[in-house]
C-alpha cells in the first residue's frame, strides 16, 4: 500500500465523522515524501474576495481546531486554506515532533503558493493567519518572501521570549546536544497547557477528546526547535514590513501579550494594528464565551474587507 493509499483510507475512515461536511480535503506530498493533510473553505455562490491560508499552533491541526476561523472566514466571503504540518494532525510523521522547524516553513510555502498559482486564484490577495506558534510560522513565510503575501492576522503569536524565561547559555548548549542524540524522547516538562490556553470547558473537553491534537510532553528536538525559532523571530522583528493585525488576550498564559507589544513596535510595517482584550485567554477564536469569539472575529473580518477594499 503507498502513502497515498493509506492516506485516503484514513480520510475515509475520518469521514463517519467528519467535523467538516462539504469542506473539501486532500492529501498532498512534500519534497521529503511525506504525506500532508489538507483542507479548504470557501464561500457559496460567489467569488472570494481574497485568499488567507492558516498556521495552526504546536500540537494542534487545522480541519477540526481550526473549523471555526476557516467556517466566519468563508462566510465573511473568503477562500481559507489549511494543512496539518508534519508530525501534527492528519500528517504524516512522528506525532508532537518538529524534527526542523524550516521544515514546516518551507512545506507551508510551497503547498501555499501551489493554491495562489491555480488559473481561479492568480488575481486574488493573498492573507496569511497564524495561530501561537502558527504566528512565527506566518513571520518566517514573510521573510522568505517578504512581497508576497498581501497581510497577515496574528493570533497571541510565538514571535518572542520573555527575558525571565530564556534558559541560560549553558542549558541551551546541553539542549542542542542532547537534541541530536535523542531527538524524539518526551523528557520536557509541561503544565496541562489546555486549561492554561482555553477558557471554554466545552472547548477544552474537544480538544482534549481530539485525538489528532498532541497532549504528550514536548519532544526534545521539538522544544529545541520552537526555542531556536523564538529566538531567530526575536531578533528579527525590526524586518517585518508587511500589513498586520495582531489580536492578542490580555489574560494570556501561554505566549505573553507584551511580546506582542515588541513587535507592534519594532516592525517596519507602515500599517499595523494591535488588539488586546482584557481578560481574555490565548484561545481566542475558539476557547472563549462565543460574545468575545464575535468580538475577535469582528475586528478581523473588519480589517481584511478594509484592505481588500483598497485593491
Amino acid at each position: 500500500m503507498t502513502p497515498r493509499e493509506g492516506a485516503a483510507i484514513e480520510l475515509a475512515v475520518d469521514a463517519l465523522q467528519s467535523p467538516l461536511p462539504g469542506a473539501p480535503t486532500d492529501y498532498v506530498s512534500n519534497s521529503r515524501g511525506m504525506t500532508l493533510f489538507t483542507c479548504q473553505w470557501r464561500p457559496s455562490n460567489y467569488e472570494p474576495k481574497a485568499l488567507i491560508f492558516l498556521c495552526h499552533g504546536y500540537a494542534m491541526e487545522c480541519s477540526i481546531s481550526m473549523r471555526g476561523t476557516g467556517t466566519r472566514l468563508a462566510h465573511a466571503g473568503f477562500a481559507v486554506h489549511g494543512m496539518d504540518y508534519e508530525g501534527h494532525g492528519k500528517s504524516s510523521g512522528l506525532q508532537g515532533y518538529i524534527a526542523s522547524f524550516n521544515d514546516i516553513v518551507v512545506d507551508c510555502s510551497e503547498y501555499f503558493a501551489s493554491v495562489c498559482e491555480k488559473v481561479e486564484y492568480k488575481k486574488q490577495r493573498r492573507f496569511l493567519l497564524g495561530e501561537s506558534m502558527g504566528g512565527a510560522v506566518v513571520l518566517m513565510l514573510h521573510r522568505k518572501e517578504p512581497t508576497y503575501w498581501d497581510g497577515a492576522i496574528l493570533v497571541a503569536p510565538m514571535c518572542k521570549i520573555v527575558e525571565d524565561m530564556k534558559p541560560h547559555p549553558i542549558v541551551i548548549s546541553i539542549l542542542s546536544k542532547l537534541s541530536n542524540v535523542i531527538p524524539t524522547w518526551r523528557i520536557i516538562p509541561n503544565e496541562d497547557i489546555i486549561d492554561r490556553a482555553i477558557k471554554s470547558e466545552e472547548w477544552r473537553e474537544e480538544v482534549r477528546n481530539n485525538h489528532y491534537c498532541y497532549k504528550g510532553k514536548p519532544r526534545l528536538k521539538t522544544g529545541y526547535e520552537l526555542f531556536m525559532a523564538s529566538l531567530d523571530i526575536e531578533n528579527n522583528l525590526d524586518k517585518v514590513t508587511l500589513p498586520f493585525i495582531i489580536v492578542h488576550g490580555g489574560g494570556d498564559a501561554v505566549t505573553d501579550p507584551s511580546v506582542s507589544e515588541a513587535l507592534y513596535t519594532l516592525a517596519e510595517s507602515k500599517d499595523k494594528t494591535l488588539k488586546l482584550y482584557p481578560g481574555m485567554c490565548h484561545a481566542l477564536t475558539s476557547g472563549e464565551p462565543k460574545e468575545n469569539i464575535d468580538i475577535v472575529f469582528s475586528d478581523i473580518i473588519r480589517w481584511l474587507n478594509e484592505r481588500v477594499s483598497t485593491s
